[in-house]
């Protein structure tokens, strides 16, 4: 247990909120309320990569938002041989972000180790997620009431691993960085992000792949508790 620690931030996708998962059962709901007839999960395999590499361009400043999200669904589509009209595509990444919040599985002990934290620290949230849609996904999935603060990426104008993004959500939280923890699930946003501006962190990795010796590393976020 690290004594010095007052305020725990915690990325949100992929880390609390089950993105994959939720993600899924979107594509299911928007491909029916549109009539796509598609082997979902063949459009799945091909789309989760696409859309890391897509998500990847967006942080480092390469693509904006609109690109991001029309791109990412033109891709997975070709991937699987499949053309598409261009304001069919425009009109699925529309309902996708409408309904992505409307399903909210969160990741095995997420309630359980809210509750254990949050009697002893103040919790915070940086994500590089979209505003309007990452504010739903925190109250439909009844979480929000956790979080003292929510640093968002568009609020900020820079994304993870930018320094200004973790000095801007440290500055709101009213704390310092030798008294904070990054908990996340993306080596370079999260944990060298957070590193890089002196925050202690703990990298959340389901697959639970080694990436750095030195880095505390969980794959359940019950283990959370052996380091705070």
């Amino acid at each position: 247990m690290n004594n010095k620690i007052t305020d725990v931030f915690f990325d949100l996708d992929h880390t609390l909120w089950d993105f994959d998962k939720n993600s899924a059962l979107t594509f299911e709901k928007i491909f029916k309320l549109n009539a796509v007839d598609v082997d979902i999960t063949e459009f799945l395999f091909h789309y989760e990569p696409i859309n890391l590499q897509y998500w990847k361009l967006f942080r480092e400043e390469k693509i904006d938002k609109e690109s991001l999200r029309f791109r990412r669904l033109n891709d997975a589509f070709l991937a699987i041989n499949k053309v598409m009209d261009e304001e069919l595509i425009y009109k699925l990444s529309e309902d996708y972000i409408t309904h992505l919040s409307s399903f909210n599985h969160l990741f095995e002990n997420t309630i359980e180790i809210l509750d254990y934290l949050s009697l002893k620290y103040s919790l915070h949230i940086i994500t590089n997620g979209f505003k309007e849609v990452q504010q739903k996904k925190l109250m439909h999935s009844k979480i929000d009431h956790y979080f003292k603060t929510v640093t968002n990426s568009e609020a900020v104008g820079v994304k993870k691993p930018n320094p200004k993004i973790f000095n801007y959500a440290i500055e709101i939280a009213n704390t310092s960085a030798n008294r904070s923890i990054m908990i996340g699930d993306n080596y370079e946003a999260d944990i060298l992000g957070a590193n890089n501006i002196g925050m202690d962190t703990i990298f959340f990795d389901v697959t639970n792949q080694s990436f750095d010796g030195n880095i505390k590393q969980i794959d359940n976020l019950i283990h959370l508790k052996k380091y705070l």
